[in-house]
């Protein structure tokens, strides 16, 4: 669950930033460091539909390598609770730098700067002068990736600010926000030849890279169905005046119905199918129930007067979606964080040969098993556990290690000129229900298509998550 809270944009710098990436083209002139050959095109206008793919401006990124480099540097912005905890994580690292830190909320800044010097790194620059500070950050030529950990409205011009200033870039869930959002980030990382990532930990849990080399080996036989969630009461901390800087989180349920957080869910399936590596996913279809949660738990723990009073939610309180892909497999997602119940991100896939579920881990193969009982899933670790978690068998940092598994191996593949695991397509992809749930509830359910972002690549097979132990 990737939690953040840093100083929360006002809406009106977001909404005034984001029209103008959206609407303009863009000059030569404001690339910044970008190559003029990478400049050379402005960017397709964005899709009014899902159908209507822009003309590809530049190469495909899927597949390209990082120029190697002995130490990366990094600058991250937003440090409130997501990204105040990553930071560690970097400073774990001895080929890694953080270099500056930016969030509009000076005191969590220099926390941050402070963990960097007692780390025994230099103080990193600390930019705090306004919510446009991050452009200065970005701009900076000491700086080779910028780790994006802000407030989902801004999650797209930060992004877009990076890649523009030459930088690669990873955004905590989600990348954006709008279908002609995501289609602007695929264009710039095609024309700026910077990778733009969705810093989707749960694709690095240990489940989930178990599961992933397990189908990869047929354990499952053919692949059939999946499904995986965020199902997560996250009430009080909606509601809480400290936890989130700004009530940002809890607006959005006033403002769209469907899926608001996919991609703790859908990344990892999507990995399991090789989705966007010789599947794709072609539709969705939603369904939302009425939005009561959040204004009960209003009417039961927030005093007149409060705020939040003035709100009215919409957002369903709990949304169930099917995804379609080209082989035909249908993957479910569901997102609840409205309502009281315990965790779960579902984390299921079956095939032609038995079944994996988790929440509780539990597992049905054959030949493995028989009559009807579930088997033990930690059978498997020894065949079937990524050389990651056997690398690192007790990983340092928040959510059970699969924070300090992702940032490890993106910085592993900066140092060694490695393609990045996942890219601004599945980025793209996994971020899609957002905008396209909220449709097909709209449309009583109708289905929508999702663009195929990569252009046709995806009928390339290609490498992701499971990957090979680098030499």
């Amino acid at each position: 669950m990737n939690e953040q809270s840093p100083h929360t944009p006002s809406r009106r710098k977001v909404l005034r930033t984001t029209a103008a990436a959206a609407g303009t083209g863009l000059g030569i002139g404001a690339l910044g460091s970008v190559t003029a050959e990478a400049a050379a095109a402005a960017p397709a206008e964005a899709p009014s539909t899902a159908a209507a793919a822009p003309r590809r401006k530049g190469a495909t990124m899927a597949g390209v390598p990082f120029a190697g480099r002995s130490t990366v540097r990094v600058g991250l912005i937003g440090l409130g609770n997501r990204g105040g905890s990553m930071i560690g994580l970097y400073l774990a690292l001895p080929w890694v730098r953080v270099v500056a830190v930016c969030d509009p909320v000076r005191e969590k800044a220099e926390r941050a700067a402070a963990k960097v010097v007692a780390a025994g790194q230099p103080a990193p620059a600390v930019y705090t002068h306004g919510e446009d500070d991050y452009e200065n950050l970005c701009a900076r030529s000491d700086v080779d990736f910028v780790h994006v950990a802000t407030p989902w409205d801004s999650h797209f011009p930060i992004a877009r600010a990076a890649m523009l200033a030459g930088k690669h870039v990873g955004v905590e869930c989600p990348v954006a926000m709008r279908l002609d959002e995501l289609w602007e980030l695929v264009d710039l990382s095609e024309q700026t030849r910077r990778h733009c990532m969705q810093l989707e930990n749960c694709c690095y849990g240990r489940n989930e890279m178990r599961v992933l080399r397990m189908a990869h080996a047929g354990k499952f036989g053919r692949l059939l169905h999946g499904a995986g969630a965020y199902n997560h009461d996250l009430r009080a901390l909606m509601f809480s005046p400290t936890y989130y800087e700004g009530p940002w989180r809890r607006r959005w349920h006033t403002q769209l119905r469907g899926d608001l957080y996919p991609n703790h869910g859908f990344g990892p399936v999507a990995n399991y199918m090789d989705v966007n590596r010789g599947d794709r996913a072609v539709s969705i279809s939603s369904f939302g129930t009425p939005a009561l949660g959040l204004a009960e738990y209003r009417e039961e723990h927030m005093p007149p007067g409060d705020p939040s009073w003035k709100e009215s939610y919409i957002g369903s309180d709990r949304t169930i979606s099917l995804v379609q892909t080209a082989k035909g497999r249908v993957i479910r997602l569901e997102h609840d964080v409205s309502t009281p119940h315990p965790y779960s991100r579902i984390n299921s896939l079956g095939g032609t040969r038995g079944v994996f579920e988790d929440y509780p881990e539990r597992i049905y193969l054959e030949p493995d098993h028989k009559d009807d009982r579930w088997g033990d899933f930690a059978a498997y670790a020894a065949e079937f556990d990524h050389w990651l978690w056997k690398e690192h068998a007790n990983p340092p940092g928040g959510h059970g290690g699969m924070d300090y598994i992702m940032v490890y191996r993106l910085m592993q593949c900066m140092q060694l000129g490695l393609p990045p695991d996942f890219d601004v397509y599945d980025a793209a992809t996994w971020t899609a229900p957002v905008p396209l749930s909220h449709a097909s509830i709209k449309a009583n359910g109708a289905p929508q298509e999702i663009p195929d972002f990569t252009r046709g690549e995806w009928r390339k097979a290609r490498s992701g998550v499971d990957s090979v132990k680098p030499a």
